[in-house]
């Protein structure tokens, strides 16, 4: 895959069978075996690596969330006609395969992205996979190549009677299939787990509605391996010889933020010094509540927690003129007015864009706090990170989280669901659903105070008695 700066057409040929086609199939499902001998824009390869980006984080929160395999299926079909799909079929496919190969590079730098991709780009090929018809899923069997034929006859008559009584087991018709496949139960571990296939001297009777998990576990298999040379090809080559050019895209990629930057509240909200205390107990996510009861506390923060805090406040609403009486009321106390000026004042402003370089600097969002590493009296990054389970359980309590959601919180964070957490804090809070998930914390303080308008205007409209 060759990456120009000039526009060039993509070549329709690679939705076709052959060499370097990715393994794509005219309107069909890719396998991802080859790179596309394609040249690709520079803007395509990060806008269509940003849109399967974008189908594989909501897949990823779907998971988190624990949605049914049914609901996934839903997500998973909607995700992709919002991010992925266009009008011409050779289009779509073409922005399929080279997005899958651009965050195939992205991905497999290290060890955590690599299994992320590869959880995520699986459970997107099996309900995918799931929607081809059953001709299209025996040709992708072909083409991976499995060994497996559909069960004689006279074999499937001596085992019915068992295939009959798995089926009933797991709720399904007592019809049994006709189309089944003997394989070693080994290769369909997820059907071996959940006892969804009957076992005989070695091996499982896949049906074709099953044979999805056949698929997968080659598909994975293929992925992981690719993953492994392609991360031996960035470090090799790759990465040095594309170092002012791609190097910068790629490194970006996988912890970049796609929402809005807040760099300037919506509709022009102003917050002023005196709601800022009411507004943290109402609306604050928790990394802000912190920050801001450690700055009441010790009257001073590192600068991790400066920038944190304060491109927080700006992206609220608060001005230049109320940060610089806000952040000089409680620095005065520890360190005296005139070190603030000399030594402080001046950071505000470049937060603000009004020196240095005039850059209008924007909130961090949430990517960008968790990946922070906190040193020793720092209150900056995630709680949900950085944070004990004892000091956290006692962080949410505060906010009035306790019971059956603060035990669901504390089974994300303990698998790493950070942003997930948050968003059940903030469910919990309110009392609301959140269906799209905090991103940011800006994004936090925005909906909170959308919503408490709302209560408060239904209330206010209600007749009086």
């Amino acid at each position: 895959m060759e990456i120009v700066r000039s526009h060039r057409q993509i070549a329709a040929a690679a939705a076709g069978g052959g060499g370097g086609d990715g393994g794509g199939r005219a309107g069909g499902l890719p396998t991802y075996r080859l790179a596309p001998q394609l040249e690709v824009r520079l803007e395509e390869f990060e806008l269509f690596a940003i849109d399967r980006l974008g189908v594989l984080k909501g897949i990823a929160d779907g998971l988190s969330r624990g949605k049914r395999p049914e609901e996934m299926e839903k997500l998973v079909n909607e995700l992709w006609k919002a991010r992925m799909r266009r009008q011409d079929p050779a289009e779509t496919l073409n922005k399929d395969i080279i997005s899958h190969f651009v965050l195939r590079l992205v991905y497999c730098r290290t060890e955590e992205l690599r299994k992320w991709f590869l959880s995520m780009e699986t459970t997107l090929f099996r309900y995918r996979f799931r929607l081809e018809s059953h001709e299209s899923q025996r040709m992708l069997m072909s083409e991976f190549q499995l060994p497996y034929k559909a069960l004689p006859h006279l074999e499937f008559e001596a085992v019915k009677d068992k295939l009959s009584q798995v089926a009933r087991s797991i709720g399904q018709s007592a019809t049994v299939e006709s189309v089944f496949f003997k394989v070693p139960f080994e290769e369909v571990p997820d059907l071996v787990a959940s006892r969804r296939v009957f076992l005989s001297k070695g091996y499982a009777y896949v049906a074709m509605s099953q044979v999805v998990s056949l698929v997968v576990t080659q598909f994975r298999c293929n992925i992981s391996k690719a993953l492994v040379l392609t991360n031996r090809k960035w470090m090799a080559t790759i990465k040095e010889e594309e170092k002012d050019r791609l190097t910068p895209i790629v490194e970006a990629l996988s912890n970049a933020y796609f929402g809005p930057d807040y760099s300037q509240p919506k509709d022009a909200v102003e917050i002023s010094l005196k709601d800022i205390d009411q507004l943290a107990r109402t609306s604050f996510p928790l990394c802000m509540r912190h920050m801001l009861e450690k700055l009441r506390e010790n009257h001073h923060l590192k600068h991790g927690g400066r920038m944190q805090f304060g491109l927080f406040l700006k992206g609220a609403g608060l001005k230049l003129e109320d940060a610089l009486a806000f952040w000089r009321a409680e620095f005065s106390q520890k360190v005296g007015s005139e070190r603030f000026d000399k030594e402080y004042a001046y950071s505000i402003r470049h937060n603000y864009g009004k020196e240095g370089k005039r850059t209008d600097y924007t909130p961090y969002s949430c990517q960008k706090i968790i990946s922070a590493t906190p040193g020793v009296g720092d209150h900056h990054g995630c709680p949900y990170r950085h944070f004990g389970e004892e000091n956290l359980r006692a962080a949410l309590n505060k906010m009035g989280v306790s019971g059956h959601p603060l035990e669901e919180i504390m089974d994300k964070v303990k698998n790493r669901h950070y942003q997930l957490a948050c968003t059940l804090t903030f469910e919990a809070a309110h009392g609301v659903s959140c269906d799209t998930g905090i991103n940011h914390p800006n994004q936090y303080f925005s909906e909170s105070q959308n919503m408490l308008k709302a209560k408060n205007q239904a209330v206010q409209s209600q007749p009086t008695t």
